[in-house]
Formats: C-alpha cells, sequence, structure tokens
C-alpha cells in the first residue's frame, strides 16, 4: 500500500486547482449547473403562479396568505431536485476517476489520498455553494416578482426570508460533498447513485413525525432539516406531530458533509485503489 505523506499548503493549493480544471473541463457540469438552475428556479416560478390563481381575492374561498410564503418560493420538488442533482454530481467527481482508473495516476501523483480526497470536497461545495446561492436568491426574486402583481409579495428583509435563503443555498453543496463521500465509500457508479438517492430523498419518506422515535429519525435527514430552516411559521395548537428545532436542523446541516468527509478520508487511506 502507498506510504501517506501530510500535503503542505502550496501543495494543497495545486491539489484544489487540478480538482477545478477536471471538473470545469467536463461539458456535463455546465450543462448540469445551468439546467439545474432553470428548473429549480421555473418551480418557484410555477409555485407562485399557482398560489396567484388558487388565492388572489379570495376566489377559492380560501384566505389570502399573509407575509412570506416559502414554498412558493422554496418549493419542495424542486429543491428534491437539485438535491439530487447536486449529490449525483459529488459522487461522480469520484466514481468517474475510479470507472476511468485515472484514480491510479492521481494517487501515484499525490499518495497523501485523504488530502485529494479533502480537495475534491472543497471544489464541489464551493461550486455548488455558488450555485445554490444563485439558485436560492434567483427561486425568491422570481416568486415574490410574481406574487407581487397581486400585492402578495415581501422584500427580502421580511423575517424568516434571510433564514430560508441562506438555507436553500447551502442545501447544493451540503448534497454535493456527501455524494463525494458516498463515492469514495462505495466507488461504484450505480450502486453510488442509487445510495445517494435513496439516503437524501427516499430514507426521510419513510419515517413519518407522528411518533416520537420516528419523529427523531426523520430529523436527522437533510430534507426534514431543510424544510424546518425554510418554514417560518411556528406549530399550530393542534399539531400533533413532533416537529424539529432549528439549532437541531443546522447541526444536520453541518454533520451530514462532515461525517461525509471524515468516513471518507478514513476509508481511503485504508484500501488500495
Amino acid at each position: 500500500m502507498t506510504t501517506l505523506t501530510a500535503v503542505p499548503p502550496s501543495r494543497f493549493g495545486d491539489l484544489l486547482a487540478a480538482e477545478w480544471i477536471k471538473l470545469r473541463s467536463l461539458r456535463s457540469t455546465a450543462w448540469t449547473l445551468a439546467l439545474s438552475t432553470l428548473f429549480v428556479v421555473g418551480s418557484a416560478a410555477v409555485a407562485a403562479l399557482a398560489d396567484v390563481r388558487n388565492l388572489a381575492g379570495g376566489a377559492s374561498g380560501r384566505a389570502r396568505p399573509e407575509g412570506f410564503v416559502p414554498f412558493d418560493a422554496y418549493p419542495p420538488a424542486g429543491y428534491l431536485t437539485l438535491m439530487l442533482v447536486a449529490g449525483s454530481a459529488g459522487a461522480l467527481t469520484v466514481v468517474s476517476e475510479y470507472g476511468t482508473g485515472l484514480i491510479r495516476t492521481t494517487t501515484v501523483a499525490v499518495p497523501a489520498r485523504g488530502s485529494v480526497v479533502l480537495a475534491k470536497a472543497v471544489v464541489t461545495g464551493v461550486v455548488w455553494t455558488v450555485a445554490g446561492a444563485v439558485i436560492s436568491t434567483g427561486s425568491f426574486l422570481v416568486s415574490q416578482a410574481v406574487l407581487d402583481g397581486e400585492g402578495m409579495g415581501v422584500a427580502i428583509t421580511h423575517p424568516g426570508v434571510a433564514r430560508a435563503l441562506v438555507a436553500s443555498a447551502l442545501l447544493a453543496p451540503v448534497c454535493g460533498v456527501v455524494g463525494v463521500g458516498l463515492g469514495v465509500l462505495i466507488r461504484h457508479s450505480a450502486m453510488t447513485m442509487v445510495s445517494s438517492a435513496f439516503l437524501l430523498l427516499m430514507f426521510p419518506l419513510l419515517f413519518s413525525t407522528s411518533s416520537r422515535w420516528s419523529a427523531d429519525v426523520n430529523h436527522v435527514t437533510l430534507f426534514a432539516a431543510w424544510k424546518r430552516l425554510v418554514q417560518n411559521w411556528g406549530d399550530s395548537p393542534d399539531n400533533l406531530e413532533y416537529t424539529a428545532t432549528v439549532p437541531g436542523a443546522v447541526a444536520v446541516f453541518v454533520l451530514w458533509p462532515l461525517v461525509a468527509v471524515v468516513l471518507a478520508v478514513l476509508a481511503v487511506r485504508r484500501r488500495d485503489v
């Protein structure tokens, strides 16, 4: 097995540059980012238009919503798709190298495999943070522009908007880094994609919030944490479900990518390529 050595800061900068070159040289990267942005922002516009049709002027007999309506700006369907795309893209940065054999060249050039994993995680996180910020801000602005036509829009300074905007911007990089970790742990393309989809999308649906133990499991998933951070209203007195706390949701956002990277670094140091 290759001897592991520490990578000095200057060398780690070279690793970051190399990973960035790999990522941007793929045509799929630009297309993935562009289509993800269009789809998610478009889903926010569709959600806002649906609310305008259903609620404007009380035409359907329902009360006009007051204040910030987060699921217009941040519809679950759009952001579930973003989670899947970001997680899959993060995984591909790893499994594509294992599939082509390029990982052997990388580890020969850089024996410190843990540093390679960290570089991939950092580059993936930065790229998807920028994309997430654009998507999150665009989703809010487009949805509020539609709602403004009926006097239902709010300013970006409205209570609850900042937290929802930041949480939605960070959802993509968090999922992307988790995808990197899964790619290192599993290595096989198909299995990594299935595992990413299951953990990020399907797993939260298996546990309801109507019982305490099930709610506790649900609340440690990324989708549940994101929903709690986006939510800007309190629980109603007759609510029979268990609700996650905001600090708990923030902890979930921090721990998922951290645990994924730590496990990936430990695994790559103990296995041959």
